[in-house]
């Protein structure tokens, strides 16, 4: 698969950015599939004319049926950078998400023990802490509403396995389309109406501010808000 240029947020020597299609790999695993770090490898490559292999490592994860900012190190030093401005909380990550539901509060604070089942791929929210179980914080607020849906931001305090669709879950909002967590259908594209809408953080070489946003997919659920 070819990377269409309108999806490269940013790119320098040292970082690169793209916005991520729902449905996509982030990286390789045992499907086979082709993954965004699969497809950005073959770009840098043949737009550098680089020879042999191309160094390249996802600074983070999305879910497959999750679209948006997607972030990549382009040398050891802005992986071991980067990796240190997670591990500090000093990265702050946006997500735009629908919910068919409405949240109790207009804006609230959620906290959750989560604990990952790893045979099967999902995570459990648990209200006290147990030795198995990270505590998990986010931030929430209602953007929007239309034909009945309801357009949020959330800003995560913390990254763990599936946290926002757990916790948005176990408030009683499941995200539109999110069937492994209570949704009650999926939607066409088999895709989650979760989007990482923004990234800011400071450029692990240069030390300078970095914003980089992306627009949501131009799916039906997403239009109803015209979010562009």
């Amino acid at each position: 698969m070819k990377l269409q240029r309108d999806r490269i947020l940013f790119e320098d020597n040292h970082i690169i950015a793209i916005n991520k299609h729902a449905g996509e790999l982030s990286q390789s695993d045992d499907t086979g599939d082709t993954s965004l770090e699969d497809t950005v490898r073959v770009y840098i490559k043949e737009k550098y004319n680089k020879p042999g292999n191309v160094f390249l490592q996802a600074v983070h994860r999305l879910d497959r049926p999750v679209s948006g900012v997607m972030l990549f190190a382009r040398t050891s030093k802005a992986v071991e950078r980067m990796t240190g401005l997670l591990r500090e909380r000093e990265v702050k990550k946006i997500y735009w998400a629908v919910v068919k539901q409405k949240p109790p509060k207009l804006h609230d604070e959620l906290i959750h023990y989560l604990k990952r089942i790893e045979t099967k791929n999902i995570t459990k929210a648990i209200h006290a802490p147990t030795s198995d179980a990270k505590e998990s914080k986010l931030t929430y607020r209602i953007l929007k509403s239309a034909d009945k849906y309801f357009q949020i931001e959330i800003m995560l305090e913390t990254g763990r396995h599936h946290q926002i669709r757990v916790q948005l879950s176990e408030i009683g909002c499941p995200i539109v389309g999110d069937v492994k967590y209570g949704y009650a259908a999926p939607l066409p594209d088999a895709s989650i109406a979760l989007h990482a809408r923004k990234i800011e953080f400071i450029h692990p070489i240069k030390k300078e501010p970095i914003v980089i946003e992306a627009t949501p997919p131009r799916s039906p659920i997403w239009k109803r808000f015209d979010s562009r």
